[in-house]
């Protein structure tokens, strides 16, 4: 059984994490990886159902995903997971728990993400409706040293797929296409 890895995406709501990660998630179930996508919300919805978004609800959330990560990748899958985790200490925890893990920052200009904002959610923080929004009335610390940095406002989508392929396949996670053809 090949070993797995957990692939963290961050950044702000609205910088593309769900749509570059179920894309990044296609690629690999293409290259025949076991694939297993946690999205923010959805893990809201259900692991973390009555979660606040106090930074403490926030710390349980994401290490509660975190943990689920460890579990598919120790299996030998890799674990997708596509979450604001605004904080830089727990991403770190949860890196440290861990054997291989690639962050992958989704750098947006605020500006863009309220532009993209199809629930309507930072016009109701700007409003003062929505408490605690991150990135507009809690803080987003930006990892410091990601794997990946994804300029998501400035690239296309396959760029930033192709971006976090070649540094799996450099950081010898997945098995490059030629390696595989050669193994055929």
């Amino acid at each position: 059984m090949s070993q797995g890895y957990i692939i963290w995406f961050t950044g702000l709501s609205g910088a593309g994490k769900s749509t570059i990660a179920a894309a990044l998630a296609e690629v690999l179930r293409e290259r025949e990886q076991r694939v297993e996508v946690l999205d923010g919300d959805v893990v809201r919805t259900h692991l973390s159902k009555g979660l606040g978004f106090s930074k403490e609800d926030r710390d349980t959330n994401v290490r509660r995903i975190g943990w689920v990560c460890d579990l598919v990748s120790r299996h030998g899958g890799v674990a997708i997971a596509a979450a604001i985790s605004p904080y830089r200490q727990t991403r770190e925890e949860i890196r440290g728990s861990t054997a291989r893990f690639v962050e992958v920052y989704i750098d947006c200009p605020l500006e863009v993400c309220i532009d993209r904002d199809v629930k309507g959610l930072y016009a109701k923080a700007l409003a003062g409706e929505i408490p605690h929004f991150t990135g507009v009335s809690d803080p987003y610390e930006p990892p410091t040293n990601p794997e990946v940095v994804i300029p998501s406002h400035a690239e296309s989508l396959d760029a930033s797929v192709a971006r976090i392929v070649n540094t799996l396949e450099e950081l010898g996670y997945l098995p490059t296409v030629a390696a595989v053809e050669e193994g055929a």
